[in-house]
């Protein structure tokens, strides 16, 4: 276990510091399985940022990117030009996925206990009934974070967190599986309540679990990446924008996070403009497939999320 204190001190490093203790971690990794390891690369800035320090380290380091269709179209076109990568598919498309198991809105955590409350769990119920689950009584935060979404029991859509294990956990956990290489992965512990979580009970290098990875920039925020970027004259794919330096920081014009192009979640509490909406404006082709083929309007229109 790491104390948060520790995460915190480890977050207020310098860059330098940053990058010898990530260099220390895939070291580690690298040694521990004897070389059998490689880096799951998705084309996006921070697995950008994390093979350029591997392949520093380890020229000959394999990358596996896994091309479930959903990427931005410069993402893609960006992880397949780069050297030595095997590229995985997903058995299932995401119209096949979404029919079967539903969306995964409006965040994994919320879709995953949604999907359990179907099931008849009771910690499920009293999450979505805004309470707590030790003693049953009303708690402002679980309503704050799950029973304002109750509404979505009764949609007229499917709702779980089955989507990112279909379409991206599964292939990679059968190329480990056969091949016998563990990953090298670019999560950040800001990015969420779930990563923070996960570096606290393994940090970096997770050897024990049944899912055994490295994740040696888990300590790294948003302000190092672009930095990073800057400094090393890395190149990141075009739907990012530039990096622009302000008074606050380095800032993206574009894109901030790339991930699954039709993936809803976030696009509720994105403001002024949410994903959706800037896809129409820079990739219309694609916004029209998605709200008349897959149907995201209709999730849209139900979940009161600007589409124009």
């Amino acid at each position: 276990m790491i104390e948060k204190e520790e995460l915190e001190r480890l977050q207020k490093l310098s860059l330098d510091d940053k990058i010898s203790l990530t260099q220390l971690r895939i070291s580690e990794w690298y040694d521990y399985w004897l070389g059998h390891v490689f880096v799951s690369f998705s084309g996006g800035k921070d697995s950008t940022v994390l093979l350029d320090i591997a392949r520093k380290c380890y020229p000959d380091i394999k990358a596996v990117y896994v091309d479930t269709g959903l990427e931005f179209p410069e993402v893609r076109e960006f992880a397949l030009s780069k050297d030595n990568i095997t590229v995985l598919k997903p058995e299932m498309n995401f119209r096949d996925v979404i029919k079967t198991y539903g969306f995964v809105f409006p965040s994994k955590d919320v879709a995953r206990t949604i999907r359990y409350y179907n099931m008849g769990s009771e910690w499920a119920k009293s999450r979505m009934d805004g309470k707590r689950i030790d003693s049953d009584e009303p708690s402002k935060y679980m309503q704050d974070r799950y029973g304002k979404y109750k509404f979505l029991l009764d949609a007229p859509f499917k709702i779980s967190d089955m989507c990112c294990e279909i379409m991206k956990e599964k292939p990679l956990i059968e190329f480990v599986k056969c091949n016998k290489l563990y990953p090298i992965i670019g999560t950040m512990a800001v990015e969420s309540s779930r990563r923070k979580q996960a570096y606290l009970k393994s940090g970096c290098n997770n050897y024990k679990s049944t899912r055994k990875r490295s994740a040696p920039i888990s300590f790294w925020t948003e302000q190092d990446i672009l930095t990073y970027i800057v400094e090393n004259g890395i190149e990141i794919p075009s739907v990012y924008g530039k990096i622009v330096d302000t008074p606050k920081g380095y800032i993206l014009t574009g894109e901030k996070r790339t991930g699954c192009m039709f993936c809803p979640i976030g696009a509720h509490i994105e403001k002024p403009f949410n994903k959706f909406q800037r896809m129409k404006i820079r990739h219309p082709e694609m916004y029209k497939y998605c709200m008349e083929q897959l149907g995201l309007k209709e999730l849209c229109e139900y979940a009161n999320i600007p589409i124009e």
